[in-house]
């Protein structure tokens, strides 16, 4: 395959794949409400902290900061999708590994972002339970956005 081939594949998977992170972040929108309702708890604004910190952004009151946390993280799962797209396009991974390829990425990055930006502390400080819970709305994210990917690969093919 030539370069112009490989970069029209490689920004055609990133395509489909940020349509699949809508997907995942949908999903994982609808997991993260139900858990916090079901424990009591308020929704995240780590999204909003770290975007925050990385850009320097600062919103003036409470409903700017909400609109800021759902924009980031809408934007952020978007963006997470593209590389499952490049993860199916440069490796060949399809169905569970390539989710679980996602997952490992998405989670690690956000192990190492959140410290960094100081939105939360290092997750071996959480507890066994809040890991736990982080790490199954990412799993619902990345199965999600893995599902997605293969259906629109598959709905592309002859």
């Amino acid at each position: 395959m030539d370069t112009t081939a490989t970069l029209a594949a490689l920004a055609s998977a990133a395509g489909r794949g940020m349509l699949a992170g809508v997907a995942g972040t949908a999903a994982m929108t609808v997991s993260s409400t139900l858990e916090a309702r079901l424990r009591g708890r308020g929704g995240s604004s780590t999204p909003e902290q770290a975007a925050g910190a990385v850009l320097g952004v600062r919103p003036r009151d409470e409903s700017g900061e909400r609109r800021f946390n759902t924009l980031v993280h809408w934007g952020y799962g978007t963006m997470w999708g593209a590389v499952r797209g490049v993860i199916g396009a440069a490796t060949g991974a399809a169905g569970v590994p390539a989710a679980l390829a996602h997952l490992l990425v998405v989670w690690g990055a956000e192990q190492a972002v959140l410290p960094a930006t100081g939105s939360a502390p290092p997750a071996w400080r959480w507890g066994a339970a809040e890991v736990g819970v982080d790490l199954l709305h990412h799993a619902v994210y990345a199965a999600a956005a893995g599902a997605a990917y293969d259906l629109l690969t598959a709905a592309g093919r002859p």
